[in-house]
């Protein structure tokens, strides 16, 4: 069985592409944000499970917001956890998250055999929470407030949380690998190295099937 690896766009499919073989890995864009990744890992989960050949585990790997001074830009970073930190509601006293409003909850953790696989073979990366957004940050002001409401967090992107309960819909492991392409705050699109964070992105996977 081969794992299946999900990311947002057709460059980061085609940097796990060229670090790893199909022998071991199935590896598909499925589009940008949550409810794209949800929707395509799930039915690429289903189709392998019909012709008799369920995959093994999900990962979703791509490039990511790094939040300063936790993840430099050209790390490599695991999610312990992956967060949907913006689902939940607006109040007057500030955001309440989807488990405080008691509709589920917003948090999915990894895997804990198939994070501590990625730990083995990578074991420069930096662990903590990815966040998962619908609106990736623009400003000091909401990454100042992100970092704070969540101290753990090292990166943010926009499809951990969407591929972890396609994962979780087919009783499978999952975890979350990225690299790390900015500094999440204002954005300053000349400062972004998102062909270094490819690069790291293959040597990555790489060093997984070594």
């Amino acid at each position: 069985m081969t794992l299946l690896v999900v990311t947002a766009v057709e460059a980061e499919a085609q940097a796990v592409r060229a670090g790893t073989s199909p022998d071991l890995v199935t590896v598909a864009a499925v589009g940008v944000g949550a409810a794209a990744v949800a929707a395509g890992t799930a039915r690429l989960l289903a189709l392998a499970e019909a012709a008799g050949r369920p995959h093994r585990g999900v990962v979703v790997a791509g490039i990511a917001g790094g939040f300063a001074g936790r993840a430099p830009v050209g790390a490599t970073v695991l999610a312990t956890r992956s967060v949907a930190a913006d689902l939940g509601a607006d109040s007057p006293d500030g955001f309440i998250t989807l488990d405080d409003l008691g509709f589920g909850t917003a948090v999915a953790p990894a895997d804990p055999a198939l994070l501590e696989t990625l730990r083995s073979a990578l074991p420069d990366a930096i662990t903590g929470d990815i966040l998962t957004l619908n609106t990736a940050t623009g400003t000091a002001t909401t990454a100042e407030t992100l970092a704070g409401r969540f101290p753990a967090a090292v990166a943010e992107a926009m499809e951990g949380y969407g591929a972890a309960r396609a994962a979780a819909g087919a009783s499978l492991p999952f975890a979350e690998l990225r690299t790390i392409s900015n500094t999440i705050g204002p954005r300053d699109r000349q400062a972004w190295r998102i062909p270094d964070a490819l690069a790291a992105l293959t040597k990555a996977v790489r060093a997984l099937a070594a």
